[in-house]
Protein backbone atom coordinates (compact mmCIF):
# COMPACT_ATOMS: atom_id res chain seq x y z
CA UNK A 1 0.00 0.00 0.00
CA UNK A 2 2.94 2.30 0.70
CA UNK A 3 4.41 1.37 -2.72
CA UNK A 4 1.34 2.18 -3.87
CA UNK A 5 0.89 5.88 -2.64
CA UNK A 6 4.22 6.53 -3.84
CA UNK A 7 3.41 5.68 -7.24
CA UNK A 8 0.17 7.94 -7.37
CA UNK A 9 1.99 10.45 -6.00
CA UNK A 10 5.09 10.59 -8.08
CA UNK A 11 3.32 9.55 -11.38
CA UNK A 12 1.65 12.78 -13.80
CA UNK A 13 0.06 10.75 -16.52
CA UNK A 14 -1.82 8.12 -15.83
CA UNK A 15 -3.37 5.35 -18.01
CA UNK A 16 -6.39 3.24 -16.55
CA UNK A 17 -7.66 0.15 -18.35
CA UNK A 18 -9.99 -2.69 -18.47
CA UNK A 19 -10.57 -5.68 -19.86
CA UNK A 20 -12.13 -6.33 -23.53
CA UNK A 21 -16.03 -6.91 -23.91
CA UNK A 22 -15.83 -4.61 -20.64
CA UNK A 23 -19.00 -5.51 -18.31
CA UNK A 24 -20.32 -3.37 -15.60
CA UNK A 25 -17.50 -3.79 -13.23
CA UNK A 26 -15.31 -3.02 -16.23
CA UNK A 27 -16.52 0.36 -16.40
CA UNK A 28 -17.79 0.61 -12.58
CA UNK A 29 -14.13 -0.29 -11.42
CA UNK A 30 -12.17 1.91 -14.36
CA UNK A 31 -14.90 5.25 -13.78
CA UNK A 32 -14.42 5.12 -10.05
CA UNK A 33 -10.43 4.42 -10.71
CA UNK A 34 -10.52 7.62 -13.04
CA UNK A 35 -12.13 10.17 -10.58
CA UNK A 36 -10.00 8.78 -7.97
CA UNK A 37 -6.79 9.25 -9.57
CA UNK A 38 -7.68 12.45 -10.71
CA UNK A 39 -8.98 13.65 -6.84
CA UNK A 40 -5.41 12.34 -5.74
CA UNK A 41 -3.87 15.06 -8.16
CA UNK A 42 -2.73 13.11 -11.20
CA UNK A 43 -3.47 13.24 -14.60
CA UNK A 44 -5.73 10.15 -15.93
CA UNK A 45 -7.06 8.80 -18.60
CA UNK A 46 -9.00 6.15 -19.23
CA UNK A 47 -9.03 3.04 -21.89
CA UNK A 48 -11.61 0.27 -22.94
CA UNK A 49 -10.51 -2.07 -25.66
CA UNK A 50 -13.28 -2.00 -27.64
CA UNK A 51 -16.86 -0.98 -27.19
CA UNK A 52 -19.64 -1.27 -24.45
CA UNK A 53 -23.40 -1.53 -23.58
CA UNK A 54 -25.17 0.84 -23.94
CA UNK A 55 -27.34 0.54 -20.73
CA UNK A 56 -23.45 1.21 -18.92
CA UNK A 57 -23.65 4.47 -20.03
CA UNK A 58 -25.47 5.78 -17.14
CA UNK A 59 -22.08 5.09 -15.56
CA UNK A 60 -20.91 8.65 -14.47
CA UNK A 61 -17.64 9.61 -16.32
CA UNK A 62 -18.58 6.58 -18.93
CA UNK A 63 -18.59 9.32 -21.79
CA UNK A 64 -14.94 10.18 -20.89
CA UNK A 65 -13.86 6.21 -21.87
CA UNK A 66 -11.85 6.21 -24.64
CA UNK A 67 -12.50 3.58 -26.88
CA UNK A 68 -9.33 1.64 -28.26
CA UNK A 69 -9.53 -0.52 -31.56
CA UNK A 70 -11.31 2.56 -33.07
CA UNK A 71 -8.52 5.32 -31.76
CA UNK A 72 -5.54 2.97 -31.94
CA UNK A 73 -3.01 5.50 -33.19
CA UNK A 74 -4.17 8.07 -30.04
CA UNK A 75 -4.46 5.06 -27.46
CA UNK A 76 -0.80 4.33 -28.64
CA UNK A 77 0.36 7.76 -28.14
CA UNK A 78 -1.88 7.90 -24.40
CA UNK A 79 0.03 4.71 -23.36
CA UNK A 80 3.47 5.54 -24.39
CA UNK A 81 3.39 8.68 -22.55
CA UNK A 82 2.13 6.86 -19.33
CA UNK A 83 4.49 6.89 -16.32
CA UNK A 84 1.91 4.61 -14.42
CA UNK A 85 -0.87 2.10 -15.99
CA UNK A 86 -3.63 0.58 -13.25
CA UNK A 87 -5.24 -2.79 -15.07
CA UNK A 88 -8.53 -2.96 -13.31
CA UNK A 89 -11.12 -6.49 -13.44
CA UNK A 90 -8.35 -8.70 -15.45
CA UNK A 91 -5.79 -10.97 -14.12
CA UNK A 92 -4.12 -11.47 -17.50
CA UNK A 93 -2.29 -9.31 -20.34
CA UNK A 94 -4.17 -11.12 -23.10
CA UNK A 95 -7.77 -10.16 -21.61
CA UNK A 96 -7.14 -6.74 -22.50
CA UNK A 97 -8.05 -6.83 -26.40
CA UNK A 98 -5.89 -4.41 -28.35
CA UNK A 99 -4.16 -2.50 -25.31
CA UNK A 100 -2.89 -6.22 -24.35
CA UNK A 101 0.40 -5.46 -26.74
CA UNK A 102 0.79 -1.54 -25.78
CA UNK A 103 0.68 -2.17 -22.33
CA UNK A 104 3.04 -5.50 -22.55
CA UNK A 105 5.82 -2.70 -24.31
CA UNK A 106 5.32 -0.08 -21.62
CA UNK A 107 8.33 0.55 -19.33
CA UNK A 108 5.76 2.09 -17.11
CA UNK A 109 4.93 0.66 -13.81
CA UNK A 110 1.43 -1.53 -13.66
CA UNK A 111 -0.67 -1.82 -10.96
CA UNK A 112 -3.49 -4.72 -11.25
CA UNK A 113 -6.22 -4.41 -9.00
CA UNK A 114 -8.55 -7.35 -9.30
CA UNK A 115 -11.00 -10.36 -8.13
CA UNK A 116 -10.50 -13.34 -10.30
CA UNK A 117 -8.56 -16.45 -9.93
CA UNK A 118 -5.20 -16.76 -10.67
CA UNK A 119 -3.37 -13.44 -11.57
CA UNK A 120 -0.47 -13.79 -13.75
CA UNK A 121 2.86 -11.92 -13.14
CA UNK A 122 2.74 -8.88 -15.28
CA UNK A 123 2.13 -6.05 -12.42
CA UNK A 124 4.72 -4.29 -9.86
CA UNK A 125 1.83 -3.77 -7.90
CA UNK A 126 -1.09 -7.22 -7.62
CA UNK A 127 -4.06 -6.11 -5.30
CA UNK A 128 -6.20 -9.39 -6.01
CA UNK A 129 -9.15 -10.23 -3.67
CA UNK A 130 -10.69 -13.32 -5.35
CA UNK A 131 -13.23 -14.08 -2.07
CA UNK A 132 -14.42 -10.70 -3.11
CA UNK A 133 -17.75 -9.93 -5.46
CA UNK A 134 -16.24 -7.80 -7.83
CA UNK A 135 -13.35 -5.32 -8.51
CA UNK A 136 -15.12 -2.57 -7.49
CA UNK A 137 -15.28 -4.17 -3.49
CA UNK A 138 -11.96 -4.57 -3.73
CA UNK A 139 -11.59 -1.01 -4.91
CA UNK A 140 -13.51 0.50 -2.28
CA UNK A 141 -12.04 -1.69 0.55
CA UNK A 142 -8.84 -0.69 -0.78
CA UNK A 143 -9.69 3.21 -1.11
CA UNK A 144 -10.51 2.56 2.81
CA UNK A 145 -7.63 1.22 4.22
CA UNK A 146 -5.62 3.88 2.17
CA UNK A 147 -7.83 6.86 3.62
CA UNK A 148 -9.24 8.37 0.41
CA UNK A 149 -12.45 7.19 0.62
CA UNK A 150 -14.41 9.59 3.14
CA UNK A 151 -13.54 12.51 -0.11
CA UNK A 152 -15.54 10.27 -2.74
CA UNK A 153 -18.34 11.89 -4.10
CA UNK A 154 -21.34 10.05 -4.78
CA UNK A 155 -20.51 9.81 -8.46
CA UNK A 156 -18.01 7.72 -7.32
CA UNK A 157 -20.32 5.69 -5.26
CA UNK A 158 -22.46 5.08 -8.16
CA UNK A 159 -19.73 4.00 -9.88
CA UNK A 160 -18.78 1.43 -7.62
CA UNK A 161 -22.13 0.26 -6.64
CA UNK A 162 -22.53 -0.64 -10.27
CA UNK A 163 -19.99 -2.47 -10.41
CA UNK A 164 -20.59 -4.27 -7.27
CA UNK A 165 -24.47 -5.42 -8.76
CA UNK A 166 -23.97 -5.87 -12.04
CA UNK A 167 -21.38 -8.77 -11.03
CA UNK A 168 -23.83 -10.45 -8.52
CA UNK A 169 -26.65 -10.24 -10.98
CA UNK A 170 -28.27 -7.76 -8.16
CA UNK A 171 -26.71 -9.40 -5.80
CA UNK A 172 -28.35 -13.24 -6.41
CA UNK A 173 -24.97 -14.54 -6.58
CA UNK A 174 -21.81 -14.94 -5.37
CA UNK A 175 -23.01 -12.32 -2.98
CA UNK A 176 -23.67 -14.14 0.90
CA UNK A 177 -20.85 -12.60 2.80
CA UNK A 178 -22.22 -10.19 4.73
CA UNK A 179 -19.30 -7.61 4.38
CA UNK A 180 -20.63 -6.61 0.86
CA UNK A 181 -23.74 -5.47 2.35
CA UNK A 182 -21.68 -3.69 4.57
CA UNK A 183 -19.87 -1.61 1.64
CA UNK A 184 -23.55 -1.11 0.42
CA UNK A 185 -24.84 0.49 2.83
CA UNK A 186 -21.70 2.58 3.26
CA UNK A 187 -22.19 3.61 -0.49
CA UNK A 188 -25.62 3.90 0.23
CA UNK A 189 -24.57 7.16 2.79
CA UNK A 190 -22.86 8.75 0.15
CA UNK A 191 -26.23 9.54 -1.41
CA UNK A 192 -26.91 6.33 -4.19
CA UNK A 193 -30.24 6.05 -5.59
CA UNK A 194 -29.74 2.03 -5.86
CA UNK A 195 -33.43 1.43 -6.97
CA UNK A 196 -32.39 4.10 -9.41
CA UNK A 197 -29.35 2.07 -10.78
CA UNK A 198 -30.89 -0.60 -10.52
CA UNK A 199 -33.62 0.16 -13.50
CA UNK A 200 -31.15 2.00 -15.77
CA UNK A 201 -28.77 -0.80 -16.13
CA UNK A 202 -30.77 -3.70 -16.06
CA UNK A 203 -34.34 -2.69 -16.80
CA UNK A 204 -33.19 0.02 -19.52
CA UNK A 205 -32.03 -1.94 -23.55
CA UNK A 206 -32.54 -1.30 -27.15
CA UNK A 207 -35.28 -3.08 -28.79
CA UNK A 208 -33.21 -5.08 -30.74
CA UNK A 209 -31.64 -6.47 -27.50
CA UNK A 210 -35.27 -6.87 -26.14
CA UNK A 211 -36.03 -8.71 -29.61
CA UNK A 212 -33.31 -10.84 -29.93
CA UNK A 213 -33.68 -12.12 -26.24
CA UNK A 214 -37.10 -13.67 -26.99
CA UNK A 215 -35.78 -14.70 -30.35
CA UNK A 216 -32.62 -16.62 -28.79
CA UNK A 217 -35.19 -18.47 -26.04
CA UNK A 218 -37.57 -19.59 -28.00
CA UNK A 219 -35.85 -20.27 -31.25
CA UNK A 220 -32.13 -20.75 -29.76
CA UNK A 221 -31.56 -22.06 -27.05
CA UNK A 222 -31.23 -25.78 -26.15
CA UNK A 223 -33.11 -27.24 -22.95
CA UNK A 224 -30.68 -30.81 -21.95
CA UNK A 225 -33.32 -31.64 -19.25
CA UNK A 226 -31.49 -35.29 -18.44
CA UNK A 227 -27.91 -33.23 -18.15
CA UNK A 228 -29.91 -30.25 -15.96
CA UNK A 229 -28.29 -27.83 -18.77
CA UNK A 230 -29.19 -25.22 -21.09
CA UNK A 231 -27.68 -24.02 -24.37
CA UNK A 232 -28.15 -20.79 -26.40
CA UNK A 233 -26.29 -20.56 -29.06
CA UNK A 234 -25.27 -16.89 -31.16
CA UNK A 235 -23.72 -15.92 -34.66
CA UNK A 236 -22.58 -12.93 -36.30
CA UNK A 237 -25.48 -12.73 -38.91
CA UNK A 238 -27.84 -12.69 -35.64
CA UNK A 239 -26.05 -9.67 -34.05
CA UNK A 240 -26.63 -8.02 -37.48
CA UNK A 241 -30.13 -9.31 -37.68
CA UNK A 242 -30.88 -7.30 -34.52
CA UNK A 243 -28.42 -4.48 -34.45
CA UNK A 244 -26.82 -4.72 -31.25
CA UNK A 245 -23.12 -5.12 -30.19
CA UNK A 246 -20.83 -7.20 -27.76
CA UNK A 247 -21.70 -5.73 -24.64
CA UNK A 248 -25.88 -6.03 -25.45
CA UNK A 249 -25.60 -9.34 -24.65
CA UNK A 250 -24.37 -9.40 -20.96
CA UNK A 251 -26.46 -11.43 -18.44
CA UNK A 252 -28.44 -13.08 -21.39
CA UNK A 253 -26.26 -16.32 -19.85
CA UNK A 254 -28.10 -16.29 -17.02
CA UNK A 255 -31.75 -16.38 -18.36
CA UNK A 256 -31.73 -20.72 -18.92
CA UNK A 257 -30.83 -20.69 -14.79
CA UNK A 258 -34.50 -19.61 -14.45
CA UNK A 259 -35.86 -22.91 -15.43
CA UNK A 260 -36.71 -25.16 -12.81
CA UNK A 261 -33.99 -28.42 -12.53
CA UNK A 262 -31.36 -26.73 -14.81
CA UNK A 263 -27.90 -25.87 -12.96
CA UNK A 264 -25.76 -24.98 -15.88
CA UNK A 265 -26.07 -22.39 -18.77
CA UNK A 266 -23.63 -22.01 -21.60
CA UNK A 267 -24.08 -19.33 -23.82
CA UNK A 268 -21.75 -19.83 -26.98
CA UNK A 269 -21.60 -16.73 -29.39
CA UNK A 270 -19.63 -16.01 -32.74
CA UNK A 271 -16.87 -12.74 -31.98
CA UNK A 272 -17.58 -9.59 -34.02
CA UNK A 273 -13.75 -8.92 -33.95
CA UNK A 274 -12.06 -11.97 -34.10
CA UNK A 275 -13.15 -14.30 -37.43
CA UNK A 276 -13.14 -17.59 -36.35
CA UNK A 277 -13.20 -17.24 -32.45
CA UNK A 278 -16.09 -18.40 -30.27
CA UNK A 279 -17.15 -16.95 -27.15
CA UNK A 280 -17.94 -18.96 -24.58
CA UNK A 281 -19.99 -17.94 -21.04
CA UNK A 282 -20.79 -20.55 -18.35
CA UNK A 283 -23.27 -19.96 -15.28
CA UNK A 284 -24.35 -22.31 -12.64
CA UNK A 285 -26.06 -22.59 -9.32
CA UNK A 286 -25.15 -24.69 -6.31
CA UNK A 287 -22.25 -26.98 -6.23
CA UNK A 288 -21.64 -27.16 -10.63
CA UNK A 289 -17.76 -26.02 -10.71
CA UNK A 290 -18.38 -24.09 -14.33
CA UNK A 291 -15.03 -22.82 -14.03
CA UNK A 292 -13.47 -26.41 -14.16
CA UNK A 293 -15.52 -26.84 -17.24
CA UNK A 294 -14.08 -23.70 -18.92
CA UNK A 295 -10.75 -24.80 -17.76
CA UNK A 296 -11.01 -28.53 -19.11
CA UNK A 297 -13.08 -27.90 -22.17
CA UNK A 298 -12.82 -23.66 -22.89
CA UNK A 299 -9.61 -22.64 -22.40
CA UNK A 300 -10.75 -20.39 -19.85
CA UNK A 301 -11.70 -20.33 -16.17
CA UNK A 302 -13.10 -18.36 -13.54
CA UNK A 303 -15.33 -18.90 -10.59
CA UNK A 304 -17.37 -21.89 -9.46
CA UNK A 305 -20.69 -20.33 -10.57
CA UNK A 306 -19.52 -17.91 -13.24
CA UNK A 307 -16.78 -18.78 -15.91
CA UNK A 308 -15.37 -18.57 -19.79
CA UNK A 309 -13.66 -18.70 -22.11
CA UNK A 310 -13.43 -18.82 -25.89
CA UNK A 311 -12.51 -21.32 -29.14
CA UNK A 312 -11.21 -21.56 -32.59
CA UNK A 313 -13.69 -23.09 -34.47
CA UNK A 314 -17.02 -23.05 -36.28
CA UNK A 315 -20.27 -22.64 -34.65
CA UNK A 316 -20.94 -26.48 -35.05
CA UNK A 317 -17.68 -27.35 -33.41
CA UNK A 318 -18.06 -25.30 -30.44
CA UNK A 319 -21.55 -26.83 -29.67
CA UNK A 320 -20.52 -30.28 -30.30
CA UNK A 321 -17.29 -29.45 -28.08
CA UNK A 322 -20.20 -27.75 -25.32
CA UNK A 323 -22.74 -31.16 -25.47
CA UNK A 324 -19.54 -33.13 -24.89
CA UNK A 325 -18.35 -30.76 -21.83
CA UNK A 326 -22.43 -30.53 -20.54
CA UNK A 327 -22.78 -34.20 -20.35
CA UNK A 328 -19.23 -34.96 -18.88
CA UNK A 329 -20.05 -32.56 -15.77
CA UNK A 330 -23.62 -33.57 -15.49
CA UNK A 331 -22.85 -37.20 -14.97
CA UNK A 332 -20.00 -36.08 -12.45
CA UNK A 333 -22.08 -33.99 -10.10
CA UNK A 334 -25.44 -35.39 -11.23
CA UNK A 335 -26.40 -36.52 -7.26
CA UNK A 336 -24.07 -33.48 -5.84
Amino acid sequence: MQDLRQLIDTSRKVVLTCHVNPDGDAIGSLCAALMLVRRLGAEAVALVPNAFPDNLRRTPSSQELIIANTNRSKVAALVAEADLIICLDYNGLGRAGVLSELIAQSEAPKVMIDHHLLPEDFCQIAISRPSMCSTCEVLLRLEMEMGWAEEMTREEAECLYIGMMTDTGAFTYASSRPEIYESVLWLLRRGIDKDELYQAIFQTCTEGKLRLTGYLLYVKMEVMKDCGAAMITLTNEEYRRFAVKNGDTEGLVNLPLQISGIRLSVFLRQDTEVWGKIRVSTRSVGDFPCNKMAEEFFNGGGHKNAAGGSLMASMDEAVQLARKAIRKYANIYKDK
